[in-house]
């Protein structure tokens, strides 16, 4: 896969973690990815969002590093006039332009998709805003999340409104801006015409919010933070704590899962239970299972109650820290390592978590 697109090259006008993001999966496919940061900012903003544990010595970050692997990075100056030349040369070369300016900083520059088309008809040119092509509003997935409904919907009744502690929004936002890409390509190769495309953080938020957006839209429920808990399914997402004091979770999608979790559970009778039968009853008393539920896991020592769910395909899992997630082996191999600027060796997940042959 590392030579899926070795004949590709993209210039990335594109910072902090939606674009690069863009930018890195190119990459990893085996595209040439020039990265043009800003020689007067010290390059990329992100280099500078260091964790106290970090070395201050160090040009970037492991944030910065996240979603910048194998990119060849140029520093320029694009008020220069020297500079955009040379960044306008670079792009005479290039399938795929990524770029997150502002509404109209764009267009100041020089860098806007109309100019570029006339030096680059086949160019894919891919613009990145936060809040669409008319409103000049710096974004970040923080403001996101804050206006689209998940920091409403996310915590539990007794907390604040909360954020989740990943980019989400960034990350929905390239997703959607390497499907947009993939598909122009597909019709390049059809029509030999380049395409103009625009992504929101706005629009890529909205439209993530699938189920959830149903839920208002079709049956008049807004939804309201309940935690980890489904709004339309019982036993799901009620944090459980096993003998060990590990805590699990359960998925109960379905009434078959549910009987066999009461027969590993030895409560055989509560499968037939008119309160419990059905997922609809189970929503409906979904405190009183709990408490059930509970009071027969906690007899159990997590590892066994996981194997005996797991051998009856009940859906469970042990929650885990970031650490555990990579003390487990096999998850090494979505791991990418790399020497920024011939520094200390620097390590990131794949963005591409597929396998093509």
């Amino acid at each position: 896969m590392k030579e899926f697109f070795k004949d590709l090259k993209v210039v990335e006008l594109a910072n902090v973690l939606a674009g690069p993001a863009v930018g890195m999966f190119f990459a990893e496919l085996g595209a040439e990815v020039i990265k043009i940061e800003n020689k007067n900012t010290n390059g990329d903003v992100t280099r500078s969002w260091k964790l106290k544990t970090e070395d201050p010595s160090i040009n970037y970050s492991a944030y910065y590093a996240s979603v910048n692997w194998n990119k060849k990075v140029r520093l320029f100056d694009l008020r220069s006039e020297e500079d955009k030349s040379n960044v306008i040369e670079l792009i005479k070369e290039v399938d795929i332009v990524i770029s997150n300016y502002k509404p109209g900083d764009d267009k100041k520059l020089g860098l806007d998709y109309d100019t570029i088309k006339q030096i680059k008809p086949d160019i894919i040119y891919a613009h990145l805003t936060g809040f669409g092509d008319s409103i000049k509003r710096t974004a970040y997935d923080l403001i996101l999340q804050a206006e689209t409904g998940f920091m409403h919907m996310n915590g539990d009744r007794n907390s604040s409104p909360l954020k989740m502690p990943v980019a989400m929004i960034d990350i929905l936002a390239a997703h959607q801006m390497k499907e947009a890409i993939l598909v122009a390509l597909i019709r390049r190769l059809k029509t030999n015409e380049g395409s103009h495309i625009t992504v929101s953080l706005y629009d890529s938020a909205v439209t993530a919010l699938a189920n959830q957006a149903s839920n208002w839209l079709m049956a008049g429920h807004d939804p309201q933070p309940i935690g980890s808990l489904h709004p339309n399914i019982a036993p799901y997402g009620e944090l459980f704590t096993c003998s060990d004091n590990k805590k699990i979770v359960l998925a109960i999608g379905n009434d078959k899962q549910f009987i066999n979790l009461c027969r590993i559970l030895n409560l055989d009778n509560l499968g037939t239970h008119p309160d419990y039968a059905t997922n609809v009853q189970r929503v409906i008393h979904r405190s009183e299972l709990y408490e059930l539920l509970q009071m027969k896991i906690s007899t159990f020592i997590s590892e066994q109650l996981m194997n005996l769910a797991i051998q009856q395909d009940i859906p469970i899992g042990i929650i885990k820290s970031v650490r555990e997630v990579f003390e487990i082996p096999s998850n090494g191999q979505l791991i990418l390592e790399e020497k920024i600027d011939d520094k200390i060796l620097s390590k990131r997940v794949r963005t591409v978590a597929f396998n093509l042959k």
